[in-house]
């Protein structure tokens, strides 16, 4: 009774997050076989820590989608070795980055963050693309901080979905998994033609973000790696 009326207003006030509950102890494990422990790096501890404080703090909704990456491909390729003899690889990472920030561009809300004490929401007027990665431990987490909109990009291993963890205070995380051909209909040859689909998906704060915004964000998303001549102009 007393916390139906607690959270009812009723009585004392409710407080504004249940406390975090503390992490369960570990069985001995060595009861059924040998075991070895090393210490965690300075990334994965900082990495246990947002995890945590994003999967306790953000109601989250995973969007999944496609985008036909047939031209950007072969975009890539004709460019590909122009680019390793200037010292560089040309991934489809690099064309990732530039259309989310076209696309942040046109929808400020997956860009921004919430203040929920003060019942604001942050607009931040640039753009800071995060991109996840496997690296070697050294970075601080002050190397890592800043980003507006995060990239978790597993093409290159394999997969065909997953649902990325928002990384809070940004609001949207983008995965995308190892692009396959598919046979698409074509309308104008009437018949279906192998086509190169990168699947994607879209983890969002529900709290700020609806349905609607996510699949209009995806929509425009695609659109946008389906038009690498556009891209590379814009």
């Amino acid at each position: 009774e007393e916390d139906v009326r607690r959270a009812a207003g009723l009585g004392e006030a409710a407080p504004a997050a249940l406390p975090a509950a503390p992490a369960p102890r570990l069985p001995d494990f060595t009861k059924w076989g040998p075991v070895r422990r090393e210490p965690m790096s300075g990334v994965r501890k900082a990495t246990v820590r947002s995890m945590s404080q994003a999967w306790g703090q953000v109601p989250m909704v995973t969007h999944f989608d496609e985008a036909d990456v047939t031209e950007l491909e072969a975009l890539r390729k004709q460019y590909a070795k122009k680019a390793e003899e200037k010292g560089f690889r040309l991934t489809l990472t690099a064309f990732l980055l530039k259309a989310l920030a076209l696309t942040l561009k046109a929808f400020p809300k997956f860009n921004a963050s919430l203040d929920v004490e003060a019942q604001e929401i942050v607009y931040k007027d640039y753009i800071h693309a995060g991109h996840g990665a496997q690296m070697p431990g050294m970075l601080s987490p002050e190397e890592m901080q800043g980003a507006t909109f995060s990239l978790s990009n597993l093409g290159g291993i394999g997969g065909t979905g997953f649902t990325p963890i928002v990384n809070w205070p940004e609001v949207a995380i983008l995965g995308v998994s190892r692009s396959q051909m598919k046979p698409l209909w074509d309308p104008g040859k009437e018949a279906f033609v192998p086509r190169l689909v990168m699947p994607f998906s879209l983890t969002y704060d529900h709290r700020l973000i609806d349905g609607a915004d996510a699949a209009r964000f995806c929509r425009h998303l695609a659109g946008i790696l389906e038009d690498p001549l556009g891209l590379a102009l814009a």
